[in-house]
């Protein structure tokens, strides 16, 4: 074979060789395609079995912001005194374990009363009240868990049969906003920063050994339930000294016995009026998003005007706060069922009530009552006590209000997109038979709309007269 052809046999065995290496290397993507199409199928398979709630999270966990802002948190900074009493101490293991129980004791008086442990560092102990979600009851949670603290570092001679005591507690409490930073995945926890977590470590520094010492602005939110004494005021660089006090315990009204150391019902009960608050939010908040939007009467305002009027007339016909916050409850729920049904929405209203308001301290005997004085509000009212007549002169307040024609018709035009009523001229002598049967119940709520709902009944009767329908 000459030079030209071994030099062709060359070149060509190459190019065999470089299809091959092509073919080898196609067959290498085939399977790699194959492959990752099988992997897709399957990851596919594992979506469709994830719900789309489970999906969202998910996404909101990825989306979620560093840090937030919280406009009232209370913070707790406390400092545990007993280190001192380590040297020269040959049970020195003995009084680290016993710090530990006291930490741990911390943590669970701390779950009691929903509030966040931040860290403990040696020491020196931090807790927020209102994060990670927002509360306003957050300052009396806090105080309450400070003096439970204090209790149990007094008592603790007599669980460990010591005689001599050897932890000691400062604290300083403040109220303000903070800004939060979240950490971590699997186990969110929160960092706090800002001049309420400064405030709250100075007062600690300036405070006395078993003392639980409240900032101005938590003696404020304070006050009505707790016995506090003015300790004096705390120079701050830069802004206006810190008036500082000193919470003793309980006010003896609001404590079992007189004693100032175990909540009593009544301290419970002024709980849930501030609570009450936060509960308004969150369901007002449901009632903005799950009402039909053919609800011109049945809304939101129509709720809060009957929260706020079962109050007034409470007050006035000699309530209790127990008996307040029942009514005001009942108000909040009574027309929520409509997020439901609009037919039977009081029975719906009584459902979600008993859903719900365990979670917030209700007791049984409580839920049942709201549902009882929700009911009430059926029509026609039947009311069988004072917190149901009071509820019903609420729910029907517009009659004797000087703009009942304007909300009847809101009433009417939500019943006429429903196919329930026919014309305005009906609906007016409708309302005419039923405003000439009606009475208000309480003795607050003839006073304040019976005269002017005879004026209404006048204006009804000549709307009628002039309406050229049949």
């Amino acid at each position: 074979m000459d030079e030209v052809g071994h030099d062709l046999l060359k070149r060509v065995s190459g190019l065999v060789k470089q299809i091959q290496e092509l073919i080898e290397e196609n067959e290498n993507l085939k399977k790699a395609v194959n492959k990752l199409t099988e992997e897709n199928e399957e990851h596919k398979e594992l979506l469709e079995k994830i719900s789309p709630e489970k999906l969202e999270e998910g996404k909101k966990f990825f989306e979620r912001p560093s840090s937030l802002k919280f406009e009232i948190v209370t913070v707790l900074y406390g400092n545990i005194h007993g280190f001192e009493n380590l040297l020269g101490e040959s049970n020195t293991q003995t009084l680290v374990d016993e710090l530990d129980d006291i930490l741990f004791q911390f943590d669970d008086i701390l779950q009691k009363y929903n509030i966040h442990k931040i860290k403990t560092i040696g020491d020196s102990y931090m807790a927020a009240g209102g994060i990670p979600v927002k509360n306003i009851t957050n300052p009396i949670q806090v105080v309450m868990a400070a003096l439970e603290m204090q209790k149990y570092l007094n008592d603790l001679p007599a669980l460990t049969g010591k005689n001599n005591k050897v932890w000691d507690l400062r604290l300083g409490i403040h109220t303000g906003p903070v800004t939060a930073t979240i950490t971590g995945k699997k186990k969110v926890s929160y960092d706090i920063k800002g001049d309420t977590v400064n405030m709250a470590s100075r007062m600690e520094a300036y405070s006395k050994d078993g003392k639980v010492l409240v900032s101005g602005m938590t003696y404020e939110l304070v006050k009505e339930m707790f016995n506090c004494i003015y300790y004096g005021k705390m120079p701050v660089k830069y802004k206006a000294d810190l008036d500082l006090y000193v919470v003793e315990g309980l006010k003896p009204e609001f404590s079992a016995n007189g004693e100032g150391l175990i909540p009593n019902d009544a301290f419970h009960t002024k709980f849930k009026l501030v609570q009450f608050t936060d509960i308004q939010e969150i369901i007002l908040e449901k009632l903005e998003k799950g009402l039909p939007s053919y609800l011109y009467y049945h809304n939101v305002k129509h709720t809060v005007d009957v929260v706020t009027e079962v109050e007034l007339i409470g007050w006035a016909e000699g309530l209790n706060d127990e008996e307040i916050l029942l009514l005001k409850t009942a108000g909040l729920f009574h027309d929520a069922g409509h997020t439901i049904a609009y037919d039977n929405h009081e029975f719906h209203g009584t459902i979600m009530a008993k859903e719900f308001l365990p979670a917030y301290g209700y007791t049984e005997a409580q839920i049942n009552r709201i549902c009882d004085i929700i009911m009430a509000t059926k029509m026609p009212p039947q009311p069988k006590d004072l917190l149901q007549e009071i509820i019903c002169d609420s729910d029907l307040d517009y009659l004797g209000r000087s703009d009942m024609i304007p909300v009847s018709n809101t009433l009417y035009k939500e019943l006429k997109e429903q196919n329930k009523i026919g014309t305005l001229k009906q609906w007016n002598t409708l309302q005419l038979k039923f405003l000439s049967n009606h009475q208000y119940f309480t003795q607050t709520g003839r006073t304040l709309r019976e005269v002017n709902k005879q004026t209404q009944i006048d204006r009804i009767r000549k709307l009628i007269d002039e309406d050229p329908g049949e």
